[in-house]
């Protein structure tokens, strides 16, 4: 079960409650307005073998990235190769589909800037353009920051107006609490340790989901020995370098 956290700072499992059912795709929305978010959202997606439906994209900018298999996506009429720690922008008015030929499941994380609803107009289909819309974690460098580091995945250099993601490591200990100007929601990757909001805390682990509010005061704490990697995607755009 979700647990709220002081300011409406709120910790899910990546497979809480009951998926959306398409097909060959199953879909678990953790964070979005339903939840309490103002305009940003994450959902866990499981592709199972073959070629799922297709995710249409209206208004937003959607990041996503790969947790776990190998498979093909298909933006537009353009196929690529994706395997995991690979981040894919979907721009405004784009489709994505997963062509799935292994036997296992693939396994994405997505958020949507701002968070797409059904009476959402679409946009036009956007033109095309030269950049790469799929970025491997290994090929964008580490910037420190403090005892710290993170890669920036997504962000204007991709053509995301809306929406950054990125995957930073902390030591282990607690950061000093902050807070920021926007929105953003984290996926714990690896390691463990406690997730601060005010006074109130709760574990996190792999798999976690974590919505924090605008201005909420909160810190990430590596209770373990090693690394406590996390993937964040914020709302608006810009550097997140203080932002976890």
């Amino acid at each position: 079960m979700a647990v709220i956290l002081e300011g409406g700072c709120r910790v899910s499992t990546m497979h809480e409650g009951e998926p959306r059912i398409d097909g060959s795709l199953k879909i678990w929305n953790q964070i979005g307005k339903a939840s309490g978010a103002k305009a940003i959202s994450l959902r866990v997606l499981e592709f199972g073998p073959g070629r799922s439906p297709v995710l249409r994209n209206q208004a937003s900018d959607e990041v996503f990235y790969v947790l776990e298999g190998n498979c093909a996506v298909v933006i537009d009429d353009d196929a690529y190769e994706v395997g995991p720690e690979t981040g894919v922008y979907l721009r405004p008015g784009q489709t994505l589909r997963v062509e799935n030929s292994a036997a296992d499941l693939v396994r994405f994380v997505s958020s949507q800037c701002p968070e797409d609803t059904v009476d959402a107009v679409a946009l036009d289909q956007p033109m095309k353009t030269d950049l790469i819309p799929v970025v491997k974690l290994s090929e964008r460098r580490a910037l420190p920051t403090a005892d710290r580091w993170y890669r920036v995945l997504v962000d204007d250099e991709m053509g995301s107006k809306q929406v950054t993601q990125f995957v930073g490591s902390i030591p282990p200990g607690r950061a000093p609490d902050h807070f920021h100007e926007y929105e953003e929601v984290l996926f714990i990757l690896r390691g463990e340790g406690r997730m601060w909001a005010g006074e109130t805390n709760t574990p996190i682990g792999p798999g976690s989901c974590i919505y924090l509010p605008r201005r909420q005061v909160h810190c990430v704490e590596n209770t373990g020995s090693g690394e406590l990697r996390l993937l964040g995607v914020f709302y608006p755009a810009g550097s997140p370098a203080v932002r976890y």
